[in-house]
């Protein structure tokens, strides 16, 4: 069996300036409620306030009520590529669009990672591999997030 290769096309940098008085918003979006709480202990030990989504439809109805600062988001969750799906819909929403999004997931170790498309973009800011490193992932959203 040969190889996999496959590249995210990453969006320009862009930081989203958060008021000094008011925690970050950050929504977590996997179908993994082990991973959603972990994440949400180590982001709330770090003054991040965390709301969670376990499906795409979750997330989008949730982001048009009450867009969030910053997205980590997993690509597989009811479907494989769901994630996927997601960051473009973000990405064609104008409320939505400027979200910087994270996009963490175990793809690209998993029976799936040929269905990730090689050749075409993926609106995302960041990418990140499950299992992730808590301090990895503390660095990467204060990339975005001044």
């Amino acid at each position: 069996m040969g190889l996999v290769y496959w590249f995210v096309y990453l969006r320009p940098q862009k930081v989203i300036e958060v008021q000094p008085t008011v925690a970050p918003r950050i929504l977590v979006v996997d179908d993994d409620p082990d991973f959603i709480e972990v994440t949400r202990l180590i982001l709330n030990k770090e003054g991040y306030h965390i709301s969670s989504a376990a499906d795409g439809t979750e997330a989008m109805q949730a982001m048009k009520a009450d867009p969030p600062d910053l997205v980590l988001l997993d690509v597989m969750m009811d479907r494989p590529l769901e994630g996927v799906d997601v960051s473009k819909q973000m990405a064609a929403d104008p409320r939505l669009k400027s979200i910087p999004v994270v996009m963490i997931s175990g793809i690209d170790s998993s029976e799936h990672a040929a269905l990730l498309p090689d050749n075409v973009h993926i609106p995302i800011d960041a990418w990140i591999s499950k299992p992730v490193q808590p301090d990895h992932l503390l660095r990467t959203i204060r990339r975005f997030l001044a």
